[in-house]
């Protein structure tokens, strides 16, 4: 019995080993060692915790077939650097964790970077946003959150769709709140708002020095604030701006992600000194699943925390736990070998940093949580490069107890009301939802205000000694007090009055301590960008390479760079004068046109018209004699060719404009213009090399160089009696020409010397006299609606009779009278040519019809020319004439002796009845043409032949 006893125990055994280990075997699972490392005397590290915890859960709950599991290793962080540096160290050398989930802040994160880099152990990083991580080149770290740089884009379209041209970032005086600024600072410069402040708080810092620091931003002009710190810096910061008066209606603040994320956590009250922020965070889309996990992780929480009342779950816990889940995922896909540490290379005596070992494991799970993509509790989870890529921003409104979103941004789409929707890079306030602005105003704040504490503007203005109406400023030798006047002060004081608010200002003359100037309007007007002057006041020419360092207002003076040149009195006309109405190229086409008419009149007339008709020498004399009395309507020889009288009618036309055109110029020339400039071109100048003047210290050289003007012709002038000077005696270097003057002086030059000099060629144009102010200036916008204003009303004429009216000539400048060319007047040539040269081709058209006969018979063309010279006695003009001989004829018999009553001799036509029977066009003695009667007649026959029955003509 004891034999078969003891044999029987050792089986059961067995058997029970042997069942043990294959259920063991199908359900064994590896245990994964992962570090957490949070504060756990905190409120975020305990919610924190708490979803990494529900994460495995959920995990290993809907994945139980993994081989995996990860075990939690939680360290304590302690809220420092120290603290956070030994628990990472411990947990690498001690717990061999395969990765490390924390720490919390940027500045507890950098040394156990270093820590995972050199033991190849990932970092995953949910809660910090600096974007200086990033820098470490770290390939074992991974921030699994968008870093602050990402959001930088949606603040900057905010400030875009409204317009605001200035912003002052706040923001804390540690690595966070500097990670973000030169990011932020480079997107706002590329949209043309300047950052003309930087305001740095520490985190140290007393309630006190929070105060002082907001009441050195209330006396500056800006408007929009930009915060960037953590809640327990930003909520002390916006309830003494709400104390003293800095969330009132005007106001623009704009929160990041580090403050919007958090603003669940904050007390009541500092959520009612927030009324009117704006603020951005990462988009989390509403899901059932995110739903459901709110309500089961406030549950459980409660349940472990009982202590903590009304505890909020945030968007970092929610970060937590996908980030958790990401690396359940990529832990499963690296496989269960390897998962110890190397050693070897660790020495003997190293130092606890020196013998930390190399993870075997983590180039695998390196790879495999590059390359994990899923759809968690905030939206599609993947990284790139090992951050965490966010798809959109949501833009909130602090109003009432909490936030309320009215906008989302996309780096693709801009802004938009609702994701996904077809907005494309849209930086329209229609797609922002209604926002109530801090004062509980619903009035877009214009982003900036002339501080009624802050200090006057500081309007820099010229010192000089010539122009002296458009600026002067003069010293006060008992009290030592400058006084500035002038034309431009004038414009510029009606403009400041013109604003809708009042901006007080002081005029600060740009001079020497002896009084001198202290440089030229360049100098002047860079002063501006140094920052000291507010703005520079004056006869300042907008230029383009002024426009780099300052915004220039609207002008509100003419513009352009003219030429001056003195005018002689023209008394002694030129004997020649009549030609000058004229240019030569319109005389000679006017001449040649007058032979061209007169030859196609004679071409369309001298075979019905006796006229036309005649020897050569007369004919050709007729024709031209009746072109040119067209000149002043005098023909009395009369046309029936229709076609002649069509061409007759339109080159009437054109010799009417011409002649009326021709009389207006001489008449000018002979009595209107009595003086005339000695040169009226810039070329001529520069060809015969002479001299020309400049003012001294205006931008107007560089223009008289770039006209080709050599330095040896170049004479520089103080005033305008200098230059009066240069023009009358010249000095020891010469007498000038000609000067360049911008016309705005050119009007009190001439108006002061009204008959000696002329403005005759504008050269060069420019945008004529403007106020600057610094880049980007708010001011820029109102002062230049206010300039239009003041130049379109009365005020202006006022001011400009109060300083120039003085100055006013009867004609301060002649107007050069340019002579008459061909380019006025072509169009009417062009008329007459078409027109004649188509009468020309009709008639020939006919002409040719006619005789189609001819053109069978051997010689055709001296047969058409002998018909073409020749009279056609079947025109209904020698038909007529026919007639009223047959009538005579029949009558008394025409009587030789002279009647009393004719006493003028026979016309030129009567010659040619009688003559051009004989008459050939080549000179020559020719047999009677048949086309006048049979040759062989007797006189009396052929005088019965010419006759044609007068009832023929109709």
């Amino acid at each position: 019995m004891r034999h078969r006893k003891s044999n029987l125990v050792p089986f059961s055994l067995f058997l029970c080993v042997l069942v043990t280990d294959t259920a063991m075997s199908q359900n064994s699972t590896v245990p994964i060692n992962v570090g957490v490392i949070l504060n756990l005397d905190r409120e975020f590290g305990m919610m924190s915790l708490s979803c990494i915890n529900m994460a495995l859960s959920d995990f290993y709950a809907t994945n139980s077939h993994c081989k995996t599991r990860l075990i939690l290793n939680t360290r304590h962080s302690k809220g420092d650097v120290i603290g956070t540096a030994a628990a990472a160290l411990d947990l690498i050398k001690n717990a061999e964790v395969q990765a490390i989930i924390g720490p919390e802040n940027s500045m507890e994160t950098n040394f156990v970077i270093e820590l995972g880099n050199k033991s190849q152990v990932p970092i995953i990083h949910f809660s910090a946003t600096s974007p200086s991580l990033t820098s470490l080149r770290s390939p074992y770290f991974f921030q699994a959150r968008p870093n602050d740089s990402s959001q930088v884009g949606a603040i900057t379209s905010i400030i875009q769709v409204f317009g605001w041209r200035e912003a002052v970032p706040i923001y804390v005086d540690n690595e966070f709140g500097e990670g973000i600024i030169p990011y932020l600072t480079d997107a706002l410069e590329a949209i043309s708002t300047r950052v003309p402040y930087r305001s740095v708080i520490s985190p140290v810092d007393s309630d006190d020095q929070i105060v002082e620091e907001l009441y050195k931003l209330m006396t500056m002009q800006t408007r929009v604030f930009i915060v960037h710190m953590l809640p327990s810096l930003g909520s002390r910061l916006f309830t003494k701006a709400k104390e003293i008066g800095m969330m009132n209606e005007g106001y623009v603040w704009i929160i990041t992600d580090g403050l919007t994320d958090l603003l669940s956590s904050l007390q009541p009250s500092v959520i009612e000194s927030m009324q009117g922020v704006l603020g951005v965070r990462p988009y989390v889309p509403k899901t059932k699943a995110l739903d459901s996990f709110r309500i089961r992780w406030r549950r459980k929480f409660q349940q472990e925390n009982p202590g903590l009342v009304d505890a909020q779950l945030s968007i970092f816990g929610l970060l937590a736990y996908d980030a958790t889940m990401a690396l359940a995922m990529a832990v499963e896909k690296a496989g269960t070998t390897s998962f110890g540490f190397d050693n070897t290379h660790v020495l003997a005596n190293a130092t606890d940093l020196e013998a930390i070992g190399v993870s075997k494991n983590g180039p695998k799970l390196l790879e495999s949580l590059s390359a994990t993509r899923y759809r968690g509790l905030t939206g599609d989870y993947m990284f790139v490069d090992g951050q965490l890529q966010t798809l959109a921003f949501q833009i909130v409104n602090v109003n009432g107890d909490g936030a309320r979103g009215i906008g989302i941004w996309t780096p693709g789409g801009g802004l938009m009301k609702k994701l996904n929707s077809t907005s494309t890079n849209s930086t329209s306030k229609s797609q922002l939802g209604a926002i109530i602005w801090p004062g509980d105003s619903t009035s877009l704040p214009k982003g900036w205000e002339i501080p009624t504490n802050g200090k006057k503007l500081r309007i820099g203005v010229p010192v000089k000694n010539h122009y002296s109406d458009f600026v002067t400023v003069t010293t006060d030798p008992s009290t030592k007090t400058t006084k500035v006047t002038g034309y431009c002060i004038d414009v510029f004081n009606a403009v400041m009055q013109a604003l809708p608010y009042a901006i007080g200002h002081e005029f600060i003359p740009f001079a020497l301590p002896d009084g001198s100037s202290a440089g030229s309007y360049d100098d002047m007007i860079y002063q501006v960008k140094l920052g000291k002057f507010d703005a520079v006041v004056g006869d300042i020419t907008i230029v383009a390479n002024r426009s780099q360092y300052v915004d220039f207002t609207l002008p509100y003076t003419e513009s352009g760079v003219s030429m001056i040149v003195p005018i002689i009195d023209d008394n002694n006309k030129s004997p020649w004068v009549f030609l000058k109405p004229l240019s030569w190229d319109l005389w000679v086409t006017t001449a040649c046109f007058f032979l061209f008419i007169g030859f196609v009149i004679w071409v369309l007339e001298h075979r019905i018209n006796e006229d036309f008709r005649g020897p050569p020498e007369h004919q050709v004399g007729t024709s031209f004699w009746f072109s040119f009395s067209t000149m002043v309507f005098a023909q009395r020889e009369q046309v029936y060719s229709n076609m002649a009288r069509f061409v007759l009618i339109v080159w009437c036309f054109v010799v009417l404009i011409l002649t009326q055109s021709y009389t207006a110029s001489l008449t000018s020339l002979l009595t209107v213009q009595r003086l005339q400039p000695t040169v009226s071109d810039v070329a001529e100048l520069i060809k015969r090399g002479l001299n020309v003047g400049y003012p001294k210290g205006s931008f107007v050289l560089g223009i008289v160089k770039q006209l080709g003007f050599k330095d040896e012709n170049l004479l520089v002038y103080n005033s305008i009696e200098e230059c009066d000077a240069l023009f009358q005696n010249g000095t020891a270097n010469g007498s000038i020409a000609a000067a360049f003057e911008e016309v705005p002086y050119i009007k009190v030059l001439l108006g002061k010397y009204c008959s000696k000099y002329s403005m005759v060629d504008r050269t060069f144009k420019t945008a004529g006299f403007g106020f600057a102010f610094p880049l980007g200036s708010p001011l820029v916008p109102d002062v230049s609606r206010a300039i239009l204003n003041v130049t379109e009303g009365e005020k202006m004429k006022k001011i400009e009779d109060a300083w120039f009216k003085k100055y006013s000539c009867p004609d301060p400048s002649i107007v050069v009278s340019s002579r008459l060319g061909l380019n006025s007047f072509w169009g009417l040539f062009l008329i007459a040519g078409i027109a004649s040269i188509l009468t020309l081709i009709i008639s020939m058209a006919i002409f040719l019809h006619e005789h189609r006969e001819v053109l069978k018979e051997s010689d055709p063309i001296r047969t058409l020319f002998r018909i073409f010279v020749s009279r056609d006695l079947t025109s209904h003009t020698f038909k007529a004439k026919t007639g009223i001989q047959a009538h005579h004829s029949s009558g008394a018999a025409t009587s030789t002796i002279p009647s009393p009553c004719n006493r003028y001799p026979a016309s030129p036509s009567s010659f040619s009845q009688h003559t051009d029977q004989n008459f050939a066009f080549d000179g020559e003695q020719r047999t009677p043409s048949t086309e006048h009667g049979n040759p062989n007649l007797n006189p009396s026959d052929h005088a019965a032949q010419d006759i044609v029955p007068a009832e023929e003509h109709n």
